[in-house]
């Protein structure tokens, strides 16, 4: 079982299958938080720096104001659950969630 959330038991792709395209934009998002994540402490977690880094470059048409430090403490503050000073994988997944989640929403106001 993951941290913040219940595991699934679901089988690893094999190597050489090809993946779907949802499998290959979920395997995108994982590769993007090791990205960053790996730079400082923990490998498996983002400092608030790497979060900053992660949402100025990779996210900078979706979520506005992510150069001006208080929303980036803000986001961080809010992402951050078990209040340790990380964001771990789960806290992250809980951000791209409300991306999506307005994404999909903005899909029907067109």
């Amino acid at each position: 079982m993951g941290r913040g959330g219940a595991a699934l038991d679901l089988p690893c792709l094999l190597k050489g299958e090809k993946m779907t395209k949802l499998e290959d934009h979920l395997e995108g998002i994982v590769d993007v938080f090791h990205r960053y994540s790996a730079r400082v402490g923990h490998p498996d977690t983002l400092s608030k720096g790497e979060m900053k880094q992660l949402i100025v470059k990779e996210l900078p048409n979706t979520l506005k104001n992510t150069k001006d430090q208080a929303t980036v403490d803000k986001l961080f503050q809010d992402l951050d659950a078990d209040k340790d000073g990380q964001v771990n994988f789960n806290e992250f997944i809980s951000l791209v969630s409300v991306v999506l989640d307005t994404s999909h929403r903005n899909t029907h106001k067109e």
